[in-house]
């Protein structure tokens, strides 16, 4: 199958995990549903349609670490908007302002692989990423943190049978055979349960669990299959 791939970038970046509230955590790359959100932001397609329109059944996503994680932690001033009235000052029984302590990401970048089964939408999506088009701002998890991308490349994907190999990308806990993962010196190895499907009305229809290597580099695992580009293997969701 033809697969778009492009890599995006920027200065902060903040994936909130779904079990976090008051001091927001963030995942440490984008689950998902995030880039289905980026995909739409890319190709114009509204809130409220883009995840009817990259649905887990017609298209697949993968999604590569390029950068070392970094995550800091930074005060930021949230603003009170109730009540209709926009300008920080007090008001009775209110606050002005609330200060959360959230978790960011530093200098975050991720290649994201693409195919979609509707030609005409991948094809338009392709033109955009390569002629760098964007309908509307693309961000990095919150609006406040602009994102930029580049495109690389359009190349064929060729799903494979049970193999081991290197896995380039985020890999889902359910390919892996007999808990087979090749634990190297040197390597970050992490395991997270990041939300895998949403319905157009935002609901989480699924989760996923998956492994990642925090510096980029590639895990070695058995797999029940996966995806081969050149000589680099990647694992759809």
């Amino acid at each position: 199958m033809k697969s778009l791939i492009f890599d995006i970038y920027g200065d902060f970046g903040h994936f909130k995990k779904y079990y976090t509230t008051s001091s927001p955590l963030t995942f440490s790359f984008p689950p998902p549903p995030t880039i289905k959100g980026m995909l739409g932001a890319i190709g114009g397609i509204s809130k409220t349609e883009y995840l009817k329109t990259f649905r887990s059944d017609k298209c697949k996503i993968a999604v590569r670490i390029l950068r070392p994680v970094k995550k800091i932690r930074m005060g930021l001033n949230l603003i009170n908007t109730k009540d209709n009235f926009w300008i920080p000052f007090k008001k009775k029984n209110h606050e002005a302002r609330t200060q959360v302590k959230m978790e960011l990401l530093k200098d975050p970048m991720y290649r994201i692989y693409f195919s979609h089964e509707d030609d005409e939408l991948f094809n338009d999506i392709v033109e955009k990423v390569r002629n760098h088009h964007n309908v509307y701002t693309l961000s990095l998890g919150l609006s406040e943190m602009i994102a930029d991308y580049r495109f690389v490349d359009v190349k064929d994907a060729f799903e494979t049978g049970d193999v081991e190999t290197e896995i380039s990308s985020v890999l889902p806990y359910k390919y892996i055979l007999d808990n087979k993962i090749v634990f190297e010196d040197g390597k970050k190895y992490f395991k997270e349960k990041i939300p895998f499907d949403m319905d157009e009305d935002r609901v989480v229809l699924d989760y996923s669990d998956v492994v990642y290597e925090a510096n980029g580099k590639s895990i070695r695992s058995y797999v029940s299959k996966s995806w081969v580009i050149d000589d680099e293997y990647v694992m759809f969701f």
